[in-house]
């Protein structure tokens, strides 16, 4: 059901407004619009622009009670000055110490980067000191790749002039360093470069051995590591301290800055000297009723006016979805299809409804429905998932089914069938002869949901004003008596009965079609426009005729959509029975339990899956797209994204 709303406008003193949103308007739902647009009609209005004081503060308050990693508990906002300075005064112990926690964190990076330097050469025993002064020999540390090594030491190491100290390898390159005369380093650099040698360049604060260096290093980030533990403690234990007194501040900054954002949709006006603001919006037609007689009543300088009958919003009012709480998860696919137009009729009910029905005719198993709805429900309950909520639902009506079928867990023979047996059950049709009857059944069920969203289409014709749409169109009335009457022919042929006169087949279903094939030039004479039919009389009956024959086959193709209904029905025992084979469970006997649990598991799992789709698709192809657009946009509370 769609919530009925009123156009709420609230005007007074500038200087009032955050006092009027905090002491009144948080209190209730409201949908705002932009006034300077909302309100054009008006010449002296001019958007309210002013920078948010206190979202710097808000900012500094969520931070620090963000470190806390508590589930933050709500608290009466208090004075805003106090608790400004009381967060900016945390908030600066607390910045103060990060920064120090930087700087070690800096440091701790270079320090990581040399000893991943010289880690790499860890094995070689030589002080890094006595190497860096050499004055006569030249040395190169690095890494050469390891195909290029093999190469280099069977058939250039005696060749040149060089002693290549061997450190470390991995998969990939052999690490060390070499030395060179002087005199010879051109040489020697050229072939280690064309050896793919890659240079190390060492630091000169190394000193001892590489070893000696890595352990420094080592003991060096572990001290660094402890210093910014115990400056982390240090800005938790302050937090901690004053935890109560900060979660009063948050609620407070939470509060004005609330308050205060609500002038992105203000107007501002100017009259007698005094500056006004001005805030308009929608609201439940009670509660606006509620908050004009609170205003009126309590406050002297401010306007609370109430339109029932509001014409300037281009959009028109949004949608408010309001439905009892049992069909509310469905909502969830009515948003995804799209929100119904406020004067659209909102199907969550008719959805709810059918989909858990027709959910219940395809998966008919009292175990495995059981299973649904417990498992379904028992996890909407932890984790509020409308889904789980819905598929608790579709499980209700499972395992209704279930005992219409006699199937429980795949067995056949414990319970008698209330109804019938999906794959046994036949009926005699004249012409057709021998079928299952759960396809008639569905066929007819299909039938009886497509006159029903036909109804609706017209509903919402008259709820539109759009008198073409609910006479001529294939879902108006038109196509409502020319299916009406197929449906009615049908039956009474398939029962035995004779067929009506010709004349009355032909008012049923020739006046019906000539009306849907003259349906814009019927229109364009009744708006009194002066070309009937465009595009000439010749393309026009063209056009018509292949329109009228794609209108006849669809209707046949969407009611014979419904045949997936009594298929899925007719599958599931299938399936079970196959499941009941290979457990060796077929003519009474008990079978392999194993087999019995996870061939139930998988068939609930997978065909739930896929006739939970399926039955979706129903929805939408076959019932929403003739009489829904989806088009409406959604109600949504001020504030309502940040609470």
């Amino acid at each position: 059901m769609i919530a009925k709303l009123n156009f709420v406008s609230v005007a007074g003193p500038k200087e009032d407004i955050d006092r009027m949103v905090s002491k009144y308007l948080s209190k209730y739902e409201i949908h705002l619009e932009y006034a300077p647009s909302e309100l054009r009609s008006t010449n002296t209005l001019h958007p309210y622009t002013e920078v948010n004081p206190y979202k710097d503060v808000l900012g500094k308050a969520e931070e620090l009670m963000s470190l806390c990693g508590d589930i933050l508990e709500d608290k009466e906002p208090e004075e805003m000055e106090a608790f400004s300075e009381f967060i900016n005064g945390i908030y600066d112990k607390y910045t103060q110490k990060n920064k120090l926690c930087e700087e070690y964190e800096k440091k701790k990076e270079e320090l990581k980067e040399l000893l991943g330097k010289i880690r790499s050469f860890i094995n070689i025993e030589y002080s890094m000191d006595d190497i860096l002064k050499f004055k006569y020999l030249k040395y190169r540390f690095g890494r050469i790749p390891k195909e290029h090594f093999k190469k280099f030491s069977e058939y250039v190491y005696d060749s040149e002039k060089t002693v290549f100290v061997k450190a470390t390898e991995d998969e990939k390159y052999v690490w060390g360093v070499y030395f060179v005369p002087q005199i010879e380093k051109e040489s020697v650099d050229a072939a280690y470069a064309s050896l793919h040698f890659e240079r190390t360049y060492m630091s000169k604060e190394f000193t001892g051995t590489p070893k000696e260096e890595c352990d420094k290093l080592e003991n060096e980030i572990l001290k660094l590591d402890k210093e910014i533990n115990e400056q982390k403690k240090k800005i938790l234990l302050d937090i901690e301290e004053k935890k109560e007194d900060l979660q009063r501040a948050l609620a407070t900054a939470r509060k004005y800055s609330f308050a205060h954002e609500i002038r992105k949709y203000a107007a501002c006006t100017r009259e007698s000297g005094i500056s006004y603001y001005i805030i308009c919006g929608w609201m439940d037609k009670k509660d606006s009723r509620e908050f004009e007689a609170l205003l009126n009543k309590n406050e002297t300088d401010t306007i609370c006016i109430v339109d029932e009958h509001h014409k300037n919003s281009d959009d028109g009012p949004p949608t408010k979805l309001k439905n009892p709480k049992l069909f509310k998860p469905f909502e969830m696919y009515i948003r995804m299809y799209g929100i119904p137009s406020y004067n659209e009729i909102d199907p969550t009910i008719f959805v709810a409804l059918t989909y858990s029905f027709i959910f219940g005719a395809m998966f008919g198993d009292v175990g495995q429905g059981l299973i649904l709805l417990i498992g379904g429900f028992a996890l909407y309950k932890i984790k509020k998932m409308n889904l789980a909520a819905i598929i608790s639902c579709a499980g209700f009506f499972s395992t209704i089914f279930g005992f219409m079928f006699g199937s429980i867990f795949g067995f056949e023979d414990i319970i008698e069938a209330v109804w019938l047996r999906p794959t046994t059950a036949m009926s005699t049709l004249p012409f057709i002869g021998k079928l299952n009857t759960v396809f008639v059944v569905a066929i007819a069920f299909g039938m009886v949901l497509i006159l029903i969203a036909m109804i609706m289409n017209m509903i919402n014709a008259i709820k539109a004003g759009e008198k073409g749409k609910l006479i001529f169109d294939t879902n108006g009335l038109a196509g409502f008596i020319f299916y009406g009457a197929a449906v009615a022919c049908i039956v009474l042929y398939m029962s035995g009965h004779k067929l009506p006169a010709g004349i009355v087949l032909l008012v049923m279903f020739g006046i019906p079609l000539i009306l849907i094939a003259l349906k814009e030039p019927i229109i364009n004479k009744l708006n009194r426009k002066k070309e009937l039919i465009e595009g000439g009389k010749g393309m026009f009956l063209v056009q018509t005729f292949f329109e009228l024959f794609e209108l006849l086959l669809s209707y046949f193709s969407n009611t014979l959509s419904f045949v997936r209904v009594g298929a899925f029905a007719v599958s599931h025992a299938a399936m079970m029975e196959v499941v009941m084979m290979l457990a060796g469970a077929e003519n009474g006997n008990t079978g392999n339990i194993a087999v019995i649990i996870i061939g139930n598991l998988f068939v609930c799992g997978l065909e739930g899956l896929i006739v939970g789709i399926q039955v979706l698709r129903l929805e939408y192809y076959e019932m929403f797209s003739r009489f829904y657009s989806g088009n409406g946009r959604e109600f949504k509370a001020y504030g309502s994204e940040k609470n």
